[in-house]
């Protein structure tokens, strides 16, 4: 299988290929702003989906969705590829499907608040380990009771439950106080203000649509729209680590393919382990340790090298260097520890050149045919077939249409779950929670089925009460078997 052409070496003009068989060891793009990550992370990504490698990455500056057109073949960039010795170049587009956690730029992506767990909407949330204590007794009374955590109004349905039960609760479950259930409801209120509720519900996201290959044989990219998410950093960041969790936990064991089964590129990866608890980095750890076996390949990007634990930089054999600056003690720190994890190579003076690298150059080391690193090579970096920048809108659209996935998930499903049950068992003898959702304290009583409201936002039609009353006899089982994120599982819940 042909390698993955990357760049040619400047020193010694030699081709600087990824070898397929050891994509899924992992990988690390780093640089300054402004210094080319992006287009090294296009010209991977373009190389494994040519080789039948489907793609999942961030987009977090608009810059990666150029990836779905052609690039307009300029006279510069058809020279820098003939001088770098790509074969056959020629403009052309990728296989992309793209997604958005708010629905605007892309397919919505979902899930239930079960499957993201507890552990990581704690981190969501910004709660402390009082209110997390808390989460944890409302994710355990909802498997006890048989009820589906799906969206966010099933949460709040039970912190209400919690709240007026709490005496109760206590002598079963732990000490509960009303301010922890109110700090958990005003978070919740921040975070559906800021358009994250519509990331909890159903249909949730099929793994199986981010690991396609088009009809030519080249593996699709998955796009995910992270302009506004980043600036959401734990919402991103727990996002993408639910997912990689989630492959980690659904994907059978497969040891070492010629190729991997999916390349997982988590960009800024630093919001990662910014304020992470021990436990919580220690999973990260498990979790990119062992899901090579599985077939996946991680790339973190990130502007420093040590932007990422020890740890893990130490599983990551496959590393792309672009310049760093030194202008503070912090950055010449950086360029130290960026130059020391390279095998050296002694035509260059590691330390010096990471300063001085080019627009479009880097620092290169992949894993050799015996799986060691090779030598740091200083390389130009190729151009990637498709646009250097970002697309226009209505290009975005015409692409969302035709779409492998378009119209799976745009419309939500409500099964019946913890806030239709609940509001059936409590009618109006129920008390308001503590924090009102969106639509004020007459919004809130009317979600909870008070009269006097401003009225439910889940009435139910005939046939969708039809399909609900089929539904509720699985119900109570189907509570007690509810999805947990890998996360959770380890530390102490259960899938």
């Amino acid at each position: 299988m042909d390698p993955i052409l990357l760049g040619k070496g400047i020193t010694d003009e030699v081709a600087v290929t990824l070898l397929p068989k050891f994509g899924n060891r992992h990988g690390l793009v780093a640089g300054a702003t402004g210094t080319g990550k992006t287009v090294t992370l296009m010209t991977l990504a373009e190389g494994f989906s040519k080789l039948g490698v489907p793609v999942f990455m961030a987009d977090v500056k608009g810059d990666v969705s150029g990836l779905a057109v052609a690039g307009d073949g300029n006279e510069k960039v058809l020279q820098r590829a003939k001088d770098l010795g790509v074969p056959d170049y020629a403009p052309g587009a990728s296989p992309v499907i793209f997604w958005d956690i708010y629905g605007k730029k892309g397919h919505p992506v979902r899930t239930t608040v079960s499957e993201i767990g507890s552990l990581l909407l704690a981190r969501i949330l910004e709660l402390n380990d009082t209110q997390s204590g808390v989460l944890d007794i409302v994710f355990k009374l909802a498997d006890d009771r048989g009820l589906l955590l799906l969206d966010l109004d099933d949460l709040r349905a039970l912190l209400a439950l919690v709240a007026d039960e709490r005496k109760d609760i206590a002598t079963e479950y732990g000490l509960v106080s009303t301010a922890s259930v109110g700090a958990i409801q005003r978070s919740l209120l921040r975070l559906a203000q800021n358009g994250g509720e519509g990331f909890f519900g159903e249909p949730a996201l099929e793994l199986a649509d981010l690991m396609r290959t088009n009809t030519d044989g080249r593996g699709v990219i998955g796009i995910l729209a992270a302009d506004q998410l980043v600036l959401n950093p734990r919402l991103y960041s727990s996002f993408l680590l639910w997912l990689l969790s989630e492959l980690f936990e659904q994907l059978p064991e497969v040891g070492d393919l010629e190729k991997p089964k999916l390349v997982f590129v988590f960009d800024e990866a630093h919001l990662l382990f910014d304020d992470s608890p021990p436990a919580l980095v220690q999973r990260v750890e498990q979790v990119v340790r062992l899901i090579r076996s599985k077939g996946v390949g991680v790339y973190f990007c990130s502007q420093f090298p040590d932007d990422v634990p020890d740890n893990i930089l130490g599983q990551l054999g496959n590393r792309v260097q672009h310049a760093l600056r030194a202008y503070t003690p912090r950055d010449q720190k950086a360029v130290q520890a960026a130059a020391e994890t390279f095998r050296e190579n002694p035509k260059l003076k590691v330390v010096d050149v990471i300063t001085e690298l080019g627009v479009g150059e880097a620092l290169v080391s992949f894993l050799d045919e015996k799986g060691r690193p090779t030598i740091v090579e200083r390389a130009y970096v190729c151009p990637p077939k498709s646009q250097i920048g970002p697309i226009t809108p209505e290009q975005r659209k015409a692409l969302l249409d035709g779409s492998l996935v378009a119209g799976q998930y745009e419309k939500t499903v409500d099964r019946e779950s913890a806030f239709e049950k609940l509001k059936d068992r409590r009618g109006d003898q129920s008390t308001p929670s503590i924090d009102a959702d969106s639509g004020g304290l007459g919004g809130m009583l009317g979600k909870l089925g008070f009269p006097g409201g401003s009225g439910s936002s889940k009435r139910e039609g005939v046939v969708e009460a039809a399909m609900k009353s089929a539904a509720r006899a699985m119900a109570s089982e189907a509570g007690r078997r509810i999805i947990r994120g890998v996360l959770g599982s380890i530390l102490g819940g259960r899938k």
